[in-house]
């Protein structure tokens, strides 16, 4: 007979009850979403139920003399931790599938930089944008840029997007981490094959009220916006600036043309760092350095390698190549997605 530690799992289904109650009152109208929630709902009062039961069984158990409804009360008590762990592995994958409900539903935020490389690396990072641009073009998704910090050269030292769309979060996320690129840069007159990094950090966009930040949390700063847009951007202190005071997170926004807006992208882009964190956090996998996604943008630390004079593009997680790098930088990313997805979502 399995032995249950009944206290904690009372811990557990009631954090999870007081979740899915909030979500409840979030979900807005989306039938699927409600029903799983109740779903969920039913299968805490079942395992509450249970576990009251086994409680009040183990204490006949322990009072009983006759032998015979002794062997009663235990045969019981087995049945009844039986059904509990039944109903309590039913309620975890409800709640994995709801997750993945939840992110096949649900935007995401994507931050592309510039790693080891230079000027060159800035403009593979322009590639990389173009690509996913493309990307989401084909898949009919919306493209939305919150934050970019752009080089004379056409390259980004550093582009955060979000992207709107059925499973994009679901397609994107294993785009995280550093990806490489082998190819003669467009200055170099010997030929000479360079070789220069991105790193790509993929973030579920964070629902309204999930992630709580407390005003008093943040030093907020203005300063003057850069780059296209005249004197108008100029003359004024439209950029913001946050910094998240506990997890030393800042981020900046001046795309927009206000003041309100920029605060606004600035804001989400926040929610969605913490988000990530605490992801991270859940998973065991934080890196006090940065995400372990991108870790510290070497060379040697990559997921995908782009080799422009074989026209090759190889991802070293699942060690396959595809000869059609042209292709891939027009958007034709399908065949390394599907390849991902069937390899590591089964780890």
């Amino acid at each position: 007979m399995e032995i249950l530690d009944l206290e904690k799992l009372k811990k557990e289904t009631l954090e999870i009850e007081k979740e899915l109650i909030k979500l409840k009152e979030e979900s807005g109208e989306n039938p699927i979403q409600k029903a799983q929630i109740n779903k969920g709902l039913f299968l805490i009062a079942q395992i509450n139920k249970g576990i009251k039961e086994i409680q009040e069984t183990t204490e006949i158990i322990n009072k009983e003399k006759d032998p015979e409804l002794l062997a009663l009360a235990k045969e019981e008590k087995e049945k009844l931790t039986t059904l509990v762990c039944s109903l309590n592995s039913e309620l975890k994958n409800l709640l994995k599938k709801f997750s993945q409900f939840r992110q096949e539903h649900q935007g995401l935020i994507m931050e592309i930089r510039a790693g080891t490389g230079g000027e060159e690396a800035a403009l593979f990072a322009a590639d990389l944008f173009r690509m996913y641009q493309k990307y989401a073009k084909e898949k009919g998704w919306e493209i939305k840029v919150l934050d970019s910090n752009p080089t004379s050269l056409g390259g980004y030292k550093e582009i955060i997007f979000e992207v709107k769309g059925d499973s994009a979060y679901q397609n994107l996320k294993y785009e995280g981490g550093v990806h490489r690129v082998q190819r003669v840069p467009e200055t170099e007159k010997s030929g000479r094959i360079h070789t220069s990094t991105a790193t790509v950090v993929t973030m579920l966009k964070p629902k309204p009220k999930e992630i709580k930040i407390n005003p008093q949390d943040l030093k907020i700063e203005t300063f003057k916006a850069s780059g296209p847009g005249g004197q108008y951007v100029n003359k004024r202190e439209t950029a913001v600036r946050i910094t998240h005071l506990p997890s030393g997170i800042v981020v900046a926004c001046q795309s927009e043309r206000s003041l309100g807006q920029n605060r606004e992208q600035a804001l989400a882009i926040l929610q969605a760092k913490l988000l990530e964190l605490e992801k991270r956090k859940e998973e065991a996998k934080i890196s006090k350095e940065r995400k372990d996604q991108i870790k510290h943008a070497e060379r040697s630390e990559k997921i995908r390698t782009y080799n422009f004079p074989q026209n090759r593009i190889t991802d070293h997680r699942i060690k396959k190549s595809w000869k059609n790098l042209d292709e891939v930088l027009e958007g034709k990313l399908d065949p390394i997605v599907e390849a991902l997805k069937a390899s590591l979502n089964s780890v």
